[in-house]
């Protein structure tokens, strides 16, 4: 049956997470010649585009190193839960694989099991099923292992810690199931790459299985056997053709070019009639409608990944579909062509949006790195910095976890690089918390020696000095850092016991002393009344120093009411003493009065000298008031001013007495002279 439909061979497109998203572009089968090289210069931008693009689906950080963090790291080993087990397989292999996993891993029970039944169950799966179809049960059982693992590592923590451990020095038990883990996926990963290396070996087989395919269609186009027997081995070579499996990729166009012009040649050669001719054109129309149609669909798929995927699948189908009518033929492919640019277009705007997402995530995560970077590069010196700046990094990397992959070629690279921050700013943290702990060690020695300096004087009973003692003991103790934490409330407890028996013996002392001090102060205020009621009239000097020594046998009272009784004690005896010296005024005034009287007339001479003499006197004593008076001004900036000041006043006060009576007594001078 001859055909004028050209059936143009399709490039082939490769899985879009593999291989930079080369060919990702689907370049379906065109009509004409003319038709085919406008749609491939269309492709060509996206497919430079998207081989800048980068793996989303098998991307993941080495599974050795997050199975080898240290504990300071926990918060990013937790990323150990999402590791895959190695590169996936390309384009045919991994579509097939991840199928093959979709379907088989999906259901497996992982409840209730223990770390070695997991560890079994994996070696059973190694043994009994298709490596191809293990990719999700291994790291389901993965994922389990290490729910466990890391749960059973944080309780030897804890019973480390509740036990006075130092959390600096916690180092978990080796897990012999863990290791039995790791030799089984090393088993899968050697036996993926076998099934790979084999599945490549497959293709090869299949790219010369297909070669001889076409041989033999050459050879039937010149047969000169019947037609329904020509036609027949015809059809049985296009189910050959079809039966057989994938070829190497560097394969793929020349073979289907070459397998399509035969098959073009053989319709033109065998001169079909009509009525099979047209039935034939009538099954291909009727495919390609419904490949149309499903192609359509896919523009509602949720999955953008998925639905270029079918695509492809859909594509196959369409090469393996044969001619339609003419007049079928550029409707049924601009149909075809406009439903897969569709898909191509959202394909395209998905990965587009992802790499734009990328690089805003190497941004974000270069940005962490650094303050990383400056975190491990400060020269913390006490605990309270470190444990600051271990808190800050432990939500940096919290941070980091919520941030998706950065662009492939970078992504090791940023990750490299915030692990060895990391691995820095721990590796120093470590090495200062055990100089801090030789430190903390040597506090310790010193807080003992002060206990047994605080136990030597806690029985004294030199108050005072003993309580100076303690309490400098004291300063010294805060002033020395802190000791290891299984034994600060040991050696805490030992000087506190210390100072509270001293100052309990202390106390009940000065309690004691406490009940004689408001004795005293019933006494000094019985005193003071009767003081008061004292007739001033009858005073002189042997009362006033009675009353003094009956005062001064009567021992202290209590420190709030010191000031007050003392105050009205002085009051009363500086009016005993102002009413004695105001009798002895008054008579030495007469006194002095009678002899200038007695001197007048007879020694003008002599009352003369002795109103010199009084004058100098006032004059010196006017010199040493303002002397006394200038000193109060220097007193006040010293220690003890008070009392000075007090006993400077005293002094004034007495001076201007004696001034204001010599001045009186050369008032009777000059009184006599006149």
């Amino acid at each position: 049956m001859a055909t004028d439909e050209k059936s143009v061979p399709v490039e082939p497109v490769g899985n879009p997470t593999d291989d930079a998203l080369e060919n990702a572009t689907v370049s379906p089968s065109a009509p004409e010649t003319a038709t085919e090289e406008v749609l491939n210069e269309e492709s060509a931008p996206a497919k430079e585009e998207k081989k800048e693009s980068l793996s989303v689906e098998n991307e993941e950080l080495p599974e050795e190193e997050r199975l080898d963090f240290s504990d300071e790291e926990a918060a990013l080993a937790a990323e150990a839960s999402d590791v895959d087990l190695g590169e996936a397989p390309q384009e045919e292999e991994e579509t097939a694989m991840e199928q093959s996993a979709a379907t088989e891993g999906d259901g497996l029970d992982l409840s209730g099991l223990g770390k070695a039944e997991l560890v079994d169950l994996f070696h059973r799966l190694l043994a009994e099923k298709p490596i191809q179809t293990l990719r999700r049960d291994a790291e389901a059982i993965k994922v389990a292992f290490y729910k466990i693992h890391r749960a059973e590592t944080e309780a030897a923590r804890r019973a480390f810690l509740d036990a006075g451990g130092d959390p600096e020095t916690f180092v978990p038990e080796p897990d012999e199931q863990e290791q039995r883990l790791k030799e089984q996926i090393g088993e899968y990963r050697r036996l993926r790459d076998e099934f790979i290396a084999t599945l490549e070996q497959s293709k090869e087989v299949n790219l010369q299985k297909k070669l001889a395919v076409i041989e033999e269609l050459k050879t039937l186009i010149g047969s000169n056997e019947t037609l329904n027997h020509t036609f027949n081995a015809f059809r049985e070579l296009q189910q050959r053709w079809k039966e057989i499996g994938p070829v190497p990729q560097a394969n793929v166009k020349d073979l289907w070019e070459t397998y399509n012009l035969y098959v073009e040649q053989f319709y033109n050669f065998i001169k079909i009639n009509k009525e099979l001719r047209d039935l034939d054109l009538k099954r291909n129309y009727e495919t390609k409608v419904k490949l149309c149609e499903e192609a359509e669909a896919l523009v509602l798929e949720p999955s953008i990944v998925a639905a270029f995927h079918k695509l492809q699948k859909l594509h196959e189908e369409w090469r393996e579909t044969g001619p339609v009518a003419l007049e079928f033929k550029e409707q049924l492919w601009e149909r075809f062509r406009e439903a897969s640019s569709r898909i191509n277009k959202q394909h395209q705007q998905y990965f587009d949006a992802i790499k734009e997402e990328q690089k805003k995530n190497l941004a974000l995560k270069t940005e962490l790195c650094e303050k990383t970077e400056e975190l491990s590069a400060y020269p913390h010196t006490t605990r309270k910095e470190w444990n600051k700046a271990s808190t800050q990094l432990l939500e940096i990397q919290k941070v980091w976890k919520t941030i998706g992959f950065a662009p492939k070629k970078d992504n090791t690279k940023i990750y490299e690089r915030f692990r060895t921050a990391c691995d820095r700013f721990f590796e120093a943290k470590r090495t200062f918390y055990l100089q801090f702990k030789e430190e903390m060690e040597h506090n310790l020695q010193l807080k003992n020696e002060i206990c047994e300096a605080a136990e030597a004087i806690q029985e004294s009973d030199e108050w005072k000095k003993t309580s100076d003692e303690l309490i400098a003991l004291q300063k010294r103790w805060k002033e020395i850092g802190p000791v290891p934490r299984r034994n600060s409330d040991a050696v805490w407890k030992r000087f506190r016991a210390a100072c509270d028996h001293f100052f309990e013996r202390k106390n009940a002392h000065f309690s004691e002393l406490d009940n004689e001090h408001k004795a005293n102060l019933e006494k000094k205020l019985t005193l003071l009344d009767e003081m008061e009621a004292f007739d001033i009239s009858q005073i002189d000097f042997e009362t006033i120093k009675e009353f003094q020594r009956r005062w001064s046998e009567i021992g202290f009272v209590p420190i709030k009411q010191k000031e007050t009784v003392q105050k009205r004690y002085k009051e009363i005896v500086d009016k005993f003493f102002g009413t004695i010296r105001g009798g002895e005024r008054e008579r030495s005034v007469d006194k002095f009065r009678n002899r200038i009287s007695a001197l007048k007339g007879s020694d003008d001479k002599r009352l003369r000298y002795e109103r010199e003499r009084l004058y100098n006197k006032v004059r010196q004593l006017e010199a040493d008031i303002a002397l006394l008076e200038n000193n109060i001004g220097f007193f006040s900036k010293s220690k003890n001013a008070e009392a000075m000041i007090n006993d400077v006043k005293e002094k004034i006060a007495r001076a201007k007495e004696e001034m204001a009576l010599t001045i009186e007594k050369v008032k009777l001078i000059d009184e006599q002279q006149q």
